[in-house]
């Protein structure tokens, strides 16, 4: 049965090639599919926690191993992570100069597309729950001198108030328990400085990347990831000039402004 559901996983998994850029040679996009379908098989398994080593934590859900977490983000994004990354720095609208802050900043990716965008006269601060994830992507920073990561959580962050400009959270929200995430958007607004912005993303599924949502819905709920939950808390919050939109991949992004 198991080896039936495997080449149905194959047929499904190609039938999705188109979905990859057009840029991607051939080669290499056989191997992503190949590597995704492996992702995707892992994922669906019950031991999938044991692959990111997923740990349950008063704080919330924490990931401790960077490494295997590096990975199947690289295959999930069909390797634009980078790409992918750059583009929510950029729909956050942080500016040369300025202060982001990315919560939940797992191996850096986001928090290094915001120092290029701030510049060498701005600064960026990742937080995270998981030492291990803040050891890593200290690792990763090399000679970046405009960013660096914190041990914290977003529910109480070791910050001062009104402290910058633009606080982002991605894929992030849902690992907080769910009695934390009104304090964790009322510590956003705190050490956003009047005028700034905040953005919150998650994964909007489609094609293969809905599949996989569909596997892992056994293990969750597949509606913790809607970001779109958060519009009315935010307002709750004070963020003002709400905005939704989708970027490839498979991306949902809502973001507000905390009024000056």
């Amino acid at each position: 049965m198991s080896s039936i559901r495997a080449r149905c996983s194959v047929l499904r998994v190609r039938r999705t090639r188109r979905s990859l850029s057009d840029t991607v040679p051939p080669d290499v996009r056989k191997r992503t599919v190949s590597v995704h379908l492996l992702l995707v098989g892992a994922a669906a398994s019950p031991d999938h926690e044991h692959m990111f080593r997923i740990e349950q934590d008063p704080q919330g859900i924490l990931i401790t191993n960077p490494r295997g977490y590096s990975a199947f983000t690289t295959v999930f994004f069909g390797g634009r992570r980078r790409r992918h990354a750059a583009t929510l720095a950029a729909a956050s609208g942080a500016k040369p100069g300025g202060r982001a802050l990315d919560i939940a900043s797992g191996p850096g990716t986001l928090v290094f597309a915001l120092a290029d965008r701030v510049g060498p006269h701005g600064e960026v601060v990742g937080i995270d729950a998981a030492r291990e994830m803040v050891e890593y992507a200290t690792a990763r920073s090399g000679n970046r001198t405009n960013c660096r990561f914190e041990y914290g959580v977003a529910q109480s962050l070791p910050l001062p108030d009104a402290s910058f400009d633009v606080v982002t959270c991605t894929f992030g929200m849902h690992h907080i328990p769910e009695a934390d995430r009104g304090n964790a958007l009322s510590q956003m607004w705190r050490v956003l400085r009047p005028g700034g912005r905040v953005l919150l993303a998650d994964m909007a599924p489609v094609g293969v990347h809905g599949r996989l949502t569909k596997l892992l819905s056994r293990h969750m709920d597949p509606t913790e990831i809607d970001i779109r939950r958060y519009r009315n808390p935010l307002e709750q919050a004070g963020f003002q000039d709400l905005e939704y939109r989708t970027v490839q991949p498979s991306t949902g992004v809502l973001t507000g402004v905390k009024p000056a």
